[in-house]
């Protein structure tokens, strides 16, 4: 009798269980399929229909667009690794004063809004180019590879590579055939990582491209804005989203197979001092901080100059809508609706992002192999928003929300839940792996003691994932912050975010608005690199091994 009702209680718990993680699921799912999977389809629909795509194929200016998105996407990832590798050693191996602080600088670049960055680089090169845009893009993924090879390997036990030094191999013989087969995944994974965000860098390629050089990002912009060419443009949303899935793909590969190159590696060795030829990799990592040192001076150098001289000039014109009208509001007003539409989509995204996390736990923990490729389903597919290009979904977004009961394109809403479709993905990666990390006896013995779910994700989950969270959420914030590409779509003239005035001024003549605009990049990347401050000083210390 007792093992009889000792059975219902399993099986009610697993009843209540399994009804408990269908809830948490629910917004996350609802979430993705209404602004995620909603507009994406519907550009997919629009783009096959009388037979857009086919046309689109069969032009040569969509080659020749594809062509020149790959290449310049494919060069700056290469120097973005050829850069980042010293950097990699100089965090994973060197021991050295004010690590963090070099941390901090390696990650202002990569969260820096990408028309700042564009901007800085035409402030060195005003005429933009091919090579800029490289430059440029290169300098905007250093961070990635920086932080994501370094992860690994700090980890890497270095017996190996002594073993081939003591069989007479020459350090850079032992680095080839020893460790840099070791890294292979990591910068494999970094790699594609580079190749995703060049590929569909948007407000760098509009910035120093101009007509003249455009990619798919650039020129599904155009087509819809300049053009209204739906059609022709959501053919070429297909194009760079088959190209984008394929990136992706190559990415989760590398990443899998660095996983479990993790786990078969013992323990690395704290760092040291470098030794012999290691001092040349040492000089080359602070060259490379000192080169990306030289965009942001510019940038800082070229808000104050002017013809006259030296000048406040573009900070007072903050308050002003610029030269000839060019804005409907201030400077200063545009920078609290970016405020405001950042926190907005912030909150959002840790709701979702947060409920995301337990859902996954959740699944990993339940019995069977059904939850756990449920999980794995879920996983990918909250991952999908990083690999879509945010002008795609921006468009999509146009196509699609005023077939709701309410129109939410005229909805200052829609900022944010475009924002928050970004921020999610990074949520869940830097929360995920602390909530799995926490012994689930404890969750077990609060539940024990009468706890309800909710309170033991209040009393056990929540203090030991609160650092993470934190950082998630000032990283999700910086991003939402500088977010360029659907923000540029969607945001009201009335009501545009700081990053889509700055475009706006650059597009438009006159010494004032150029002044205006380069003092409010200045302005958002001080907000910028002091948050990454905050980001680093919050990083969980039981981060996994080349979390970025």
């Amino acid at each position: 009798m007792a093992r009889a009702d000792r059975g219902l209680t399993l099986r009610a718990r697993a009843r209540g269980s399994a009804a408990g993680v269908t809830l948490l699921a629910v917004l996350p799912i609802a979430f993705l399929a209404v602004f995620f999977a909603w507009p994406v389809v519907a550009i997919l629909r629009l783009g096959f229909a009388d037979g857009g795509v086919a046309t689109a194929l069969a032009q040569s200016q969509t080659w020749e667009l594809a062509a020149f998105t790959v290449a310049q996407a494919a060069a700056s990832t290469v120097v973005a690794v050829l850069a980042g590798f010293p950097v990699a050693f100089l965090l994973a191996r060197v021991r050295l004063r004010g690590a963090g602080l070099v941390r901090t600088f390696v990650l202002v670049p990569f969260v820096l809004p990408t028309v700042v960055v564009g901007l800085a680089f035409k402030a060195l090169w005003p005429d933009g180019g091919v090579f800029t845009i490289v430059l440029a893009n290169a300098f905007f993924n250093v961070a990635v590879v920086a932080r994501t090879v370094g992860g690994l390997w700090a980890h890497l036990d270095r017996r190996g590579e002594d073993a081939a030094r003591a069989l007479g191999a020459s350090p850079w013989r032992a680095f080839r055939s020893v460790t840099l087969p070791a890294l292979a995944p990591a910068v494999a994974s970094a790699a594609a990582v580079v190749f995703l965000f060049c590929a569909t860098s948007f407000g760098v390629v509009l910035m120093l491209g101009g007509a003249r050089y455009r990619t798919l990002e650039t020129e599904i912009y155009l087509r819809t804005v300049n053009l209204l060419d739906l059609s022709g443009a959501a053919a070429l949303s297909i194009v760079q989203l088959v190209a984008v899935l394929a990136a992706l793909a190559i990415g989760a590969l590398a990443r899998r197979r660095r996983e479990t190159a993790v786990r078969l590696r013992a323990k690395g060795e704290t760092a040291r001092r470098p030794e012999g030829r290691e001092w040349w990799v040492v000089s080359a990592a602070f060259g490379v901080l000192a080169l990306l040192l030289v965009p942001i001076a510019a940038l800082v150098v070229r808000s104050f100059a002017t013809r006259d001289g030296w000048s406040l000039a573009g900070y007072r014109a903050l308050s002003t809508g610029g030269e000839n009208g060019t804005l409907d509001v201030s400077g200063w007003d545009a920078a609290l609706n970016s405020l405001r539409t950042a926190s907005d989509a912030t909150m959002l995204a840790l709701v979702v992002g947060v409920l995301a996390a337990t859902t996954l736990v959740a699944l990993r923990r339940a019995p069977g192999r059904g939850a756990r490729a449920a999980g794995e389903v879920m996983d990918a597919a909250l991952m999908l928003p990083l690999g879509v290009s945010a002008v795609t979904v921006g468009f999509g977004y146009l196509v699609t929300l005023g077939d709701l009961p309410w129109d939410l394109r005229t909805s200052p809403l829609l900022v944010p839940f475009a924002q928050a479709l970004v921020i999610i993905p990074l949520v869940v990666r830097m929360v995920l792996p602390v909530l799995r990390s926490v012994d689930e006896r404890l969750r077990q013995a609060a539940a024990t003691l009468g706890a309800s779910p909710a309170r033991v994700w209040r009393e056990v989950d929540l203090p030991l994932v609160a650092r993470s969270l934190a950082a998630a959420a000032a990283f999700g914030y910086v991003v939402a912050l500088g977010e360029f590409g659907a923000t540029s779509f969607l945001a009201r003239p009335d009501a545009p975010t700081l990053p889509v005035a700055i475009g706006s001024l650059v597009n438009r003549p006159g010494e004032l608005n150029s002044q205006m605009a380069y003092a409010a990049c200045t302005l958002l990347m001080l907000v910028t690199a002091l948050v990454a401050m905050l980001i680093e000083r919050l990083r969980a210390p039981q981060a996994q091994v080349g979390e970025f």
